[in-house]
C-alpha cells in the first residue's frame, strides 16, 4: 500500500499505495482545514504536544484511502489511522481530532510545511521517507496478495511466478507493488496501473488482466463482493533478495521527537494490552496485521 511518493509515484524504492478514489469527495473538509498551524518549535524535541494540548485539536493528514483514513458516506472521519489516533490523543491529552485531506503524494510535503500536525495515513516507512520525517513505530505490518480468477488457473502465488508464466498484471496508481514486480523482472511499461483495488478487481474480472497485486487486507476485502475472482494467500515480497515485510505508522516533521516519543509510550500500551487489534479490526486487521517491528528497523538501522 508506497512514496513522498507513495502511497503517489514510486521510485526505485519500496513506496506505499495510494487509493485515491474519494478524494474528490473531501474537498469542502480540506479547505476548512487547510490554514497553518503554529509553526515549529526550535526548543530541544518540539513543544507541539503541550500546544495541542492548549488548543485542545490535533490536525491529521489523511489521503482518503480505505481502509487507513477517509471520510465515510455519512462524512465523518473514520479509517484505522483516524480512530488510533483518537485513542491515544485522548490519552495524551488532545480532546480532538481534525482531518485535514490531501493526496498521498502531497502528505510529507504538507507535514513539513505546517499543514496539519501528523500524518495519520497507514503510510508506510522506509528509509527515503526516513529522511524527510520522523515515525512512529508501525500499528500494523502488511504483506501482498493478488486478486486472481477463481481456482487461480495460471497459479500466480508471487511475482516470480507473474514473471514466469506471463501473466498479465496489474497494480495500483503508486503502489508498491509496481517496484515488487520490476524487481522480479517485470517490465514497467507493461503494467496496467489503475486507480485503486476496485478497478484492479474490475480488470481481473473482465480478462484484461490475469492478476492484480495489492495489500493483503485490501485484497480480501475486495473480493467478498465478486463470485468470479479470489484473493491468494498473503505473501512476502522480494527486496534484494530477502523476503520483505511493510509495516504502516504515523508520521511526525522531524523536529518533534517530544510528541513522537510519547505517541510511542502509548502505542505500546495498546499492543501490550490487546486493545490496538480491537481499534483496528473494524476495518479488516487481523493478528496477522500486528506487528513488533520498529521505525528504527523499516528505516535501515
Amino acid at each position: 500500500m508506497s512514496p513522498p511518493l507513495e502511497h503517489g509515484e514510486h521510485t526505485s524504492g519500496t513506496t506505499r499505495r495510494s487509493l485515491l478514489a474519494g478524494v474528490a469527495a473531501l474537498g469542502a473538509l480540506g479547505a476548512a482545514g487547510c490554514s497553518r498551524v503554529a509553526t515549529a518549535s526550535t526548543e530541544d524535541g518540539g513543544d507541539l504536544l503541550e500546544r495541542l494540548r492548549a488548543a485542545g485539536v490535533v490536525r491529521l493528514g489523511i489521503a482518503g484511502e480505505i481502509p487507513f483514513g477517509y471520510i465515510d458516506k455519512n462524512g465523518e472521519l473514520t479509517g484505522e489511522a483516524p480512530e488510533l489516533a483518537e485513542v491515544i490523543f485522548k490519552r495524551l491529552g488532545v480532546d480532538r481530532v481534525q482531518p485535514v485531506p490531501t493526496e498521498f503524494g502531497s502528505l510529507i510535503p504538507g507535514l513539513n510545511s505546517q499543514q496539519f500536525d501528523v500524518v495519520a495515513a497507514g503510510m508506510y516507512v522506509n528509509p527515503e521517507r526516513c529522511e524527510q520525517v520522523i515515525f512512529a513505530d508501525p500499528d500494523y505490518q502488511m504483506l501482498d496478495a493478488f486478486i486472481v480468477r477463481k481456482g487461480n488457473p495460471k497459479g500466480l502465488r508471487n511475482y516470480q511466478d507473474v514473471v514466469e508464466k506471463k501473466a498479465k498484471f496489474a497494480t495500483g496508481t503508486g503502489y508498491a507493488e509496481i517496484q515488487y514486480a520490476v524487481d522480479a523482472g517485470y517490465a514497467e511499461g507493461d503494467i496496467l496501473i489503475v486507480p485503486d483495488q476496485v478497478a484492479g478487481l474490475n480488470a481481473v474480472e473482465a480478462g484484461r488482466v490475469d492478476v492484480f497485486a495489492g495489500t493483503a487486507l485490501t485484497v480480501r476485502e475486495v473480493v467478498k463482493k465478486s463470485g468470479r475472482t479470489e484473493s491468494t494467500e498473503p505473501f512476502k515480497p522480494l527486496v534484494e533478495g530477502e523476503p520483505h515485510v511493510d509495516g504502516g505508522a504515523f508520521a511526525f516533521r522531524p523536529t518533534e521527537t517530544n510528541l513522537r516519543d510519547a505517541f510511542n509510550v502509548e502505542l505500546r500500551k495498546l499492543k501490550q494490552s490487546g486493545e490496538l487489534l480491537r481499534i483496528l479490526k473494524p476495518f479488516g486487521f487481523t493478528e496477522a496485521e500486528m506487528t513488533d517491528l520498529t521505525a528504527k528497523e523499516l528505516c535501515g538501522g
